[in-house]
């Protein structure tokens, strides 16, 4: 039973990076039809808010942490975080494609790890092997992700497609390529800084539903200020019975909504650098749903970057595990040793 318990945020994690790809893959559907992309963020997270906000009042009706100032200012922060992200992925996904997009999220787990160090959820000891392995992971996985972004290569399997969005059309492959690169980087490092402040927020607000409820509720308030200053169509407000309106409800049900609430659970009783640790896992989803259903390409630098970053990320996973296990067995020493000491004291008490 314990070790089932011990496996349900693994299991959970797969969930998560499933329906990240999925909502992704529906998105991008969205987009090639003309349905606007900041539209869409504004729809999915006002129903997520609303969602949430019924979730909170079930269950948290009897027991809710007190809302303090600074913790409240913490959620409009995690709300920017949250939103900047979502923005960024939107549209480097419009400039490049989902694999990129998914490979580029395995940059989450350096920059997690670069943070937590920043703000000591992570020590840092250049003598131990698990601190080496760590930090040279760090930097493989980063120098992965470039080669990715710069270098596209021969398609593997399929063949490249030129069609896009207006946009993108007016760019050249290569430039979009890599610019779509540089907005996922972003989002990539605006992710990481919510791992953190969500780790921090649920030390002292332990109520997950509640702050699910506050990010989606702040994140449709930036969302619509912003979307209000780049769609300038009133049109695009509009949604018909097409994929626009199924790449909302998709969006706000399976990719906002039960994703980033099972990830925050799983970011609770794992802590930050465990989570960010399954995004090498989204690269083989992502390749399998391009293939497959959208029909893209896979690149030969797809291929070779994803390789590197996976190599680099499991670098840090075996410097992290090793290090858990180095502190366990210090603890259990300690314990043997008290166990050790306590019959001596008793006998000495006895003679006495």
């Amino acid at each position: 039973m314990g070790s089932m318990r011990a496996a349900l945020p693994s299991v959970g994690m797969v969930i998560v990076l499933l329906a990240q790809v999925s909502n992704m893959e529906v998105i991008k559907a969205a987009m090639s039809k003309g349905i606007n992309k900041y539209v869409i963020i504004v729809y999915s997270d006002a129903l997520s808010s609303l969602f949430f906000l019924l979730c909170s009042f079930l269950f948290h009706r009897s027991e809710r942490p007190p809302l303090t100032f600074p913790i409240l200012c913490s959620f409009i922060l995690l709300s920017v975080f949250g939103c900047s992200a979502q923005i960024f992925s939107f549209v480097g996904i419009q400039y490049s494609s989902p694999t990129l997009s998914t490979a580029m999220l395995t940059l989450i787990p350096a920059f997690t790890f670069v943070l937590a160090i920043i703000f000591r959820l992570e020590k840092l000891n250049w003598e131990n092997k698990s601190s080496q392995a760590k930090s040279l992971g760090t930097f493989v996985s980063i120098g992965g992700a470039f080669v990715v972004t710069f270098y596209k290569g021969p398609p593997l399997i399929g063949e490249l497609s030129h069609s896009g969005s207006p946009r993108r059309l007016l760019l050249s492959p290569q430039l979009s390529w890599i610019l779509g690169g540089f907005f996922l980087a972003a989002e990539a490092f605006m992710s990481s800084a919510w791992y953190i402040l969500q780790a921090l927020i649920l030390r002292k607000f332990a109520a997950v539903l509640i702050i699910m409820f506050y990010l989606f509720f702040f994140n449709t308030i930036l969302s619509t200020a912003f979307a209000l200053i780049v769609v300038s169509e009133p049109s695009d407000w509009k949604l018909g019975l097409d994929i626009g309106l199924v790449a909302v409800l998709y969006s706000a049900v399976i990719g906002t909504g039960f994703r980033v609430g099972l990830c925050t659970w799983c970011l609770s009783r794992t802590g930050p650098l465990y989570v960010s640790m399954f995004k090498p896992l989204a690269i083989v989803f992502s390749i399998v749903m391009d293939v497959v259903i959208v029909g893209d390409a896979f690149c030969l630098g797809s291929l070779i970057g994803a390789m590197i970053i996976v190599a680099g990320l499991y670098a840090v996973m075996w410097g992290k595990s090793k290090e858990e296990k180095t502190t366990e067995d210090c603890g259990l020493g300690s314990v043997n040793s008290s166990r050790e000491k306590v019959p001596l004291l008793q006998n000495r008490i006895e003679e006495n």
